[in-house]
């Protein structure tokens, strides 16, 4: 049984309800009976989606969409059963836009998910485009992350933030996401083909691993440059050079110095973090606004808690693995708690890019086989809370909180961390319980309340019990919180016209995460091809 190409036609089937051991055998059983056909009938099977259903903690069993190749009359069957659930199954294919040869070669700033599918489309199209990624190759980037975690020395161009891959490098890589957009087939497809396991095609949560993550990103570095790209890295875009309302060069910023480089059309796909960017846009005059985003800390517990929360007694079931949740809740204050980038038997990490502050994430590798399981716990804010005005007053209420915390921490990049029942209580935590911290470079007991501003401890400490009565032993006292987490999306929007450019500044295409069109992995990259083939338009 597979997910690859093959006979067909096949036809989709959904709902079937699968055991968490099952075999081929089961699934060609499962189509038979859906499609009510001896079982011989069924003569090739591949998972389409695989789900867990966990809501009766007594039978919690896999809910699939299979497809299936048939031995008879396609048409007669579904003209004959007029069953919403059979259908027949329509090859996903992803056309390259055709287009001339640009005048200039492209340029792609930014290497993160949405660089990388906007510099990937763009070779496939045979521009040969130019990528400026300001931090290293993921390889010498993997060092950097490693010397901060183990040593705290901190390399502001090269980190959890800055460098090949983006900030998704290291985190779980989960491949979710709220969009419906028909490109996030090409984007798994492009994955696969970089890598990443096939599971992803077809599971309801897929992740790929910081583990395994490394590698894919190479592989599609590579794959631009086989096809005429050029990826330079510690090369920032530290100025745009505007003419009468048009881009016309970029001012680089380079090891050998600074130079110009000659461009009309760029895709800029800075991340959340680039806020010397942010800065040299807004100095320019560029159309830019603060947006709303959230902050809150890092919450851990036992991955086997949670595990029996979701699982009961089948937790543990090697076909299961760690288990996941999403939780929210809207309180009588206005404010949305939420957890956010839940990373199942993983680890807390420092994801700081400017030296004197504190920032923590979550990771975990694919095997997702940490003794901890770990989310954002966020609370929403808007710029009515940021103390000030202007399109980088989020950027600034990020900064506050994080030197905070960097001070709260004891000044070493140590982060501060608090057990559920203290922060419950309005005390400092001076020890902790039965959850030992995994956030590196290490933590140190404190009151959370001297980092994160008085809305936010309040807001959280009043969603706790909410999201415990949702999921058993959430809002355990020896749970931990560990602070702050301030970057789980861009706090800034730098805004775009319907063809995906700066009004005031053609030929620049504000595109992902860092100017405020995606949150995660997957909407970035769909929004690096959205903005690539919106760039592709403009060619003869």
């Amino acid at each position: 049984m597979g997910n690859n190409s093959g006979a067909g036609p096949f036809l989709k089937l959904s709902g079937l309800k699968l055991p968490l051991d099952f075999q081929e055998a089961d699934v060609k059983r499962a189509a038979a009976k859906k499609l009510r056909l001896p079982e011989r009938a069924v003569t090739q099977v591949r998972l389409a989606k695989k789900s867990v259903d966990a809501r009766k903690k007594e039978d919690v069993h896999f809910v699939c969409q299979v497809e299936a190749a048939i031995d008879g009359d396609v048409e007669r069957l579904l003209s004959r059963r007029r069953d919403p659930s059979i259908q027949k199954t329509v090859p996903y294919r992803y056309e390259l836009p055709r287009c001339g040869k640009l005048p200039q070669r492209p340029v792609v700033v930014g290497f993160g998910p949405a660089g990388m599918f906007a510099a990937l489309l763009l070779a496939q199209c045979g521009q040969a485009p130019i990528v400026l990624e300001r931090g290293k190759p993921v390889e010498e980037r993997e060092r950097s992350v490693q010397r901060f975690w183990k040593e705290r020395v901190l390399d502001p161009q090269s980190n959890v933030q800055f460098g090949e891959g983006g900030a998704g490098t290291f985190s779980d890589g989960k491949l979710t996401t709220g969009t419906g957009d028909s490109r996030i087939r090409k984007v798994l497809e492009e994955l696969v083909k970089a890598g990443a396991p096939e599971e992803i095609l077809y599971e309801a949560k897929p992740h790929i691993g910081t583990d395994k993550l490394p590698g894919v990103v190479r592989a599609i570095r590579e794959q631009v440059i086989a096809l005429g790209g050029q990826v330079q890295f510690s090369t920032q875009a530290a100025g745009f050079v505007l003419k009468d309302g048009r881009l016309a060069g970029l001012r680089l910023r380079t090891p050998q110095g600074e130079e110009i480089l000659e461009c009309s059309q760029v895709i800029l796909a800075i991340g959340h973090s680039a806020r010397d960017t942010f800065e040299e846009l807004h100095r320019l005059g560029l159309p830019m606004e603060a947006k709303a985003f959230s902050v809150g800390a890092r919450i851990e517990h036992p991955a086997a808690l949670i595990d029996r929360a979701q699982y009961g007694s089948f937790a543990g079931h090697p076909a299961l693995g760690a288990a996941d949740y999403k939780l929210s809740c809207h309180l009588e204050n206005g404010r949305g708690v939420y957890t956010f980038c839940m990373c199942p038997g993983g680890y807390v990490t420092g994801a700081a890019s400017e030296e004197g502050g504190v920032v923590t994430n979550g990771m975990s590798p694919w095997a997702r086989d940490g003794q901890n399981s770990n989310a954002a716990l966020l609370v929403g804010v808007t710029p009515a809370d940021y103390g000030a005005e202007g399109p980088l007053a989020g950027v600034a209420f990020q900064r506050k909180i994080e030197r905070a915390a960097f001070q709260l921490g004891g000044g070493d990049y140590s982060a501060p961390a608090q057990r559920v029942a203290d922060l419950l209580e309005g005390r400092a935590s001076t020890a902790f319980g039965g959850v030992s911290p995994t956030y590196e470079p290490g933590v140190i007991p404190a009151d959370l309340g001297g980092c994160l501003p008085g809305f936010v401890i309040d807001s959280m400490k009043a969603a706790l019990p909410i999201l415990g009565r949702r999921l058993r032993g959430f809002d355990e006292g020896d749970a931990l919180l560990t602070g702050p987490e301030t970057r789980s999306s861009s706090p800034v929007r730098v805004l775009r016209d319907e063809s995906c450019q700066s009004p005031l500044a053609r030929g620049l295409y504000p595109c992902g995460e860092g100017a405020g069109y995606a949150g995660g992995i997957v909407s970035a990259a769909v929004d690096g091809l959205r903005c690539a083939e919106a760039l592709l338009r403009e060619a003869p």
